[in-house]
């Protein structure tokens, strides 16, 4: 059994390259998803000349929209965190532009270095936190979009939802 994996069985589909599928004008699959946002995360002219470091708040970018789906672009100064939450009923693929993220769940925690990408489904609950010393870029594909983002008081704790709140992460 591998530790780091969601999948016991399988492994992690992410890690086999041939599964995955360049991806179409309007995805419709996970593969397609991850294909891309592998797709953008490759091509920086794409989002390079987009970012901006905001000391305050995590700064965030919707990329592009299509049928049903969003992307986002954040930035995290060192320190920077979501707190721990969920994407409603969202499934979604976090890919790592630049820099270094830790993502805390109920089984552990990851760091996740430029290029690595994290598949979740609806009620996923993590924490993404900027812990380096230096700034990092995430690319974010939800779909369907994003309308909420339930907080929770741990990674493994109920949700207490923010009234009103729709945020990215």
């Amino acid at each position: 059994m591998n530790s780091d994996s969601d999948l016991q069985i399988a492994g992690d589909i992410l890690e086999v390259t041939h599964l995955l599928q360049t991806p179409r004008e309007h995805p419709a699959t996970v593969a397609e998803f991850v294909g891309l946002a592998r797709s953008l995360a490759e091509d920086r002219s794409q989002w390079e000349h987009l970012v901006r470091y905001d000391a305050t708040s995590r700064w965030y970018h919707r990329l592009r929209t299509g049928p049903g789906y969003e992307v986002w672009l954040l930035s995290w100064v060192p320190g920077q965190g979501s707190g721990p939450h969920d994407h409603g009923r969202s499934s979604g693929v976090l890919t790592v532009l630049e820099g270094t993220l830790t993502e805390r769940t109920e089984r552990g925690t990851r760091a996740l270095r430029a290029g690595a990408q994290r598949v979740f489904a609806p009620g996923y609950v993590h924490e993404v936190v900027n812990d380096a010393l230096d700034p990092a870029v995430s690319l974010h594909v939800y779909y369907p979009g994003l309308t909420e983002m339930p907080m929770h008081t741990a990674p493994h704790c109920e949700a207490r939802a923010l009234p009103g709140a729709v945020t990215t992460a």
